[in-house]
């Protein structure tokens, strides 16, 4: 800025700047510098989107290996070759580039061609998504040949397998979207059309589907928007399907796709006339590296020499204009995955502390305080609330039912989860796949002054895929909690904690042909308060509860790397918790010569009132800033409960639940069976079967050793996941 400042101060027309007063001066001064900050925002806003020229190579013509007129440049995957086609020698050249996707030392291999099969006149070519097999729009037939390669991205083994005729009168490029499962042309026809087919399968054309044709907007027909002229000579899309280029002699027309590969809703966003950089003035193809920050087009015309251009884009694929993150439907959902998925680990953190204290006063007279609990749960929405009450799974060394709550030593326990979920994609953001696995450790022993005090540590990863092109989540955290639960009458308690977790994520942000990495680390705090009384009556006991979570998170700054034109930095992020539920439980106890029967339900409503965050980010190529506002998973849940407890006489107790989870969108169902034996005073057995997974374990203390046997199995898997585990150990 002061260079700028120093040269208008010194320009012819700022001479008399000497003979000025003071007061002249400071005007003047201040003048030039507003007029000095003007321009640098004026340049830095037409910095987004811009284009600037690299370098370019001449096609070679009247040539056994060249081409008179190139009309057509695409690369394979990873852009370390180039492909040329034209429609007078009838072949494809192939050059290698000795740096992915520069053409400056650009390498044309003599002998490597492809003429086989050529009904006409060749415009484009265009590869499957492994360089398999590639497609040639003829322009004398009005088809597409279908040609298969022995050598992927090798096009002198290639061989014609077909074609296929789709009605057009003027067809001049064909594209697929990433997953092969649609095709797009675009037809000189007319007013012009863009058209939209499915296939059945990947890269198969044999039978195609018409989904839309595009022909302009209300106001302005195709031809108009491109031009107004029948010289459209390429089409070519972002490689996440957001974007769209159409091509005319000197211009390229940006248009924005409200879904990725979708016509149904097409905005243009203008053209850009790069006349001044181009030779012949002729726009024959256009194509885009990987990350859109090069763009390449065939300059050509018939008699003068054939160029192949390369441009640096500022951000990827801004012809126009940067493509906007808040309107990419994996950007969006990626972040709503980061600030949801945090405010699930407070939640997740949370039940199985304050279950494990209402079950130490449930149990206080019936079992050990050492107990197992390990539950698997299938949701239908992305980690759902959990139910609060949990049917334990516990292990007695000595089988003596009276109960540790008044001892002075630790008792110890644990809990594992593992979730499984899906939510599906909105108008803003793509769907969510999620996979969830947690264990907590605890330990806790009853003070001198009748309160149950405790410390919890929890290790949960959190799995997500977002949308169809590969952007995931991978959330790895460790929480240390310490509670404490107090009587404040007979069967009436306060239970409360507060905890720190610690979290690291690795995120993968994938457009389709180019993928962007990032590492993020943050810390969270957080509370729960939760209030139970039970009311009993003979034998029916009913237990009102009432829980608060809150918490805040913090998220680091990250900036990603991978995709040069598409990297984005985002800023620290802060985001609230507070969420609030609403229940009670009903049950009763039947005495019989047997055992006991307990018979039991709960209810609960869960609500999510969280205040919206917002992310803040920027391309890392440009500096364009955007922001993401009300981020918020706000939910309401109804959760029920219904099962029965069976504790014989002989040393058998038999535990059963059947929960479901319903919200307005969602909902989730959850079995649980506990079988649990004791022999003797040395021994028992138990079995468990929740949901998919069985496990029988064994405990028995033989000679002042303890012998434990563990094995599990998942009977509905395809390849089912099962185990030994044996432990031997002294006697304390």
């Amino acid at each position: 800025m002061n260079k700028i400042y120093n040269h208008l101060k010194n320009s012819p027309s700022a001479k008399s700047f000497k003979g000025m007063s003071v007061l002249q001066k400071n005007i003047t001064i201040k003048f030039l510098k507003i007029i000095t900050l003007i321009i640098l925002i004026f340049s830095n806003s037409l910095a987004f989107g811009a284009i600037s020229y690299v370098d370019d190579i001449d096609v070679p013509a009247n040539d056994k290996n060249g081409q008179n007129i190139p009309h057509g440049v695409t690369f394979n995957s990873d852009g370390t070759k180039m492909y040329i086609i034209g429609s007078s020698a009838n072949r494809i050249i192939q050059y290698t580039l000795s740096t992915p996707f520069d053409i400056s030392e650009a390498t044309l291999l003599a002998g490597s061609i492809c003429t086989e099969g050529f009904a006409g006149d060749g415009l484009k070519i265009i590869f499957n998504s492994d360089g398999s097999k590639f497609f040639l729009v003829d322009d004398a037939t009005q088809d597409v040949e279908i040609l298969t390669l022995t050598t992927a991205y090798d096009i002198s083994t290639c061989s014609n397998t077909g074609s296929k005729d789709f009605g057009t009168t003027n067809l001049r490029d064909l594209k697929f979207s990433n997953d092969g499962k649609k095709v797009f042309l675009y037809d000189q026809g007319g007013t012009h059309s863009l058209k939209q087919y499915s296939l059945s399968s990947a890269f198969d054309i044999s039978n195609p589907t018409l989904v839309t044709t595009y022909t302009g907007t209300s106001s302005k027909t195709l031809k108009q928007l491109t031009g107004n002229e029948n010289k459209v000579n390429g089409l070519a899309f972002s490689s996440d399907g957001a974007k769209m280029f159409v091509t005319n002699d000197t211009k390229i027309t940006e248009f924005t796709l409200s879904n990725p590969f979708d016509l149904s809703n097409v905005t243009s966003e203008g053209r850009e006339d790069i006349s001044d950089q181009i030779t012949n003035n002729k726009i024959s193809g256009i194509a885009f590296s990987n990350d859109g920050s090069k763009m390449f087009i065939v300059d050509s015309k018939t008699g003068f020499t054939s160029d192949v251009h390369e441009y640096d884009l500022t951000c990827g694929f801004g012809v126009k204009s940067c493509i906007d993150p808040t309107a990419n439907k994996d950007d969006v959902a990626s972040i709503e995955t980061q600030s949801e998925t945090t405010k699930k680990i407070i939640q997740h953190t949370t039940y199985p502390v304050i279950n494990r204290m209402e079950w130490l006063r449930r149990n206080s007279g019936r079992v050990n305080l050492t107990n197992q609990n390990i539950k698997f749960q299938i949701n239908n929405e992305i980690l759902n609330a959990l139910s609060e009450s949990l049917i334990p799974l516990y292990f007695s060394n000595d089988g003596n039912n009276e109960s540790n709550l008044n001892n002075s030593t630790w008792s110890f326990w644990s809990e594992g989860t593992i979730s499984i979920g899906t939510t599906g994609d909105t108008n803003q953001s793509s769907s969510k796949d999620i996979n969830t696995s947690a264990i907590t450790l605890g330990a806790d022993k009853k003070g001198e002054d009748n309160i149950m005090r405790g410390i919890a540590l929890r290790f949960g990863t959190d799995d997500v895929d977002i949308g169809e092109l590969g952007s995931a989540l991978d959330m790895n955290s460790f929480s240390l909690t310490f509670y404490e639960s107090k009587p404040r009458g007979e069967q009436r308690f306060t239970d409360n904690l507060i905890g720190l977790s610690f979290i690291n994520s690795d995120l993968i942000n994938n457009s389709g042909s180019a993928s962007t990495d990032g590492e993020r680390y943050g810390e969270q705090l957080y509370g729960s308060l939760s209030l139970r009384d039970t009311f009993s009556r003979n034998r029916l006991n009913f237990t009102p509860k009432i829980k608060i979570n809150y918490g805040i998170t913090h998220l680091g700054a990250y900036t990603e790397t991978g995709a040069t034109g598409l990297n984005l930095e985002y800023d620290d992020q802060y985001i609230g918790n507070f969420t609030s539920s609403l229940g009670t439980s009903l049950d009763n106890t039947y005495d019989f010569q047997v055992g006991s029967f307990i018979p039991y339900f709960d209810f609960e409503y869960y609500a999510d009132m969280s205040p919206s965050s917002q992310q803040k980010f920027s391309y890392t190529s440009n500096g364009e800033s955007f922001t993401l506002e009300n981020i918020n998973n706000t939910t309401h849940n109804i959760i029920g409960a219904i099962g029965f407890d069976f504790v014989s006489e002989n040393g058998l107790t038999l535990m059963t639940k059947y929960t479901r989870d319903q919200s307005q969108n969602s909902k989730n169902d959850n079995f649980n069976i506990a079988l649990d034996y004791r022999g003797s005073s040395r021994s028992s057995y138990a079995m468990s079967i929740d949901d998919t997974s069985a496990k029988l374990t064994h405990n028995k203390e033989l000679n002042n050793f303890k012998i434990n046997i563990d094995s599990h199995y998942d009977f509905f898997q395809e390849d089912p996941d099962y185990g030994i585990y044996l432990e031997i150990s002294n006697v304390n």
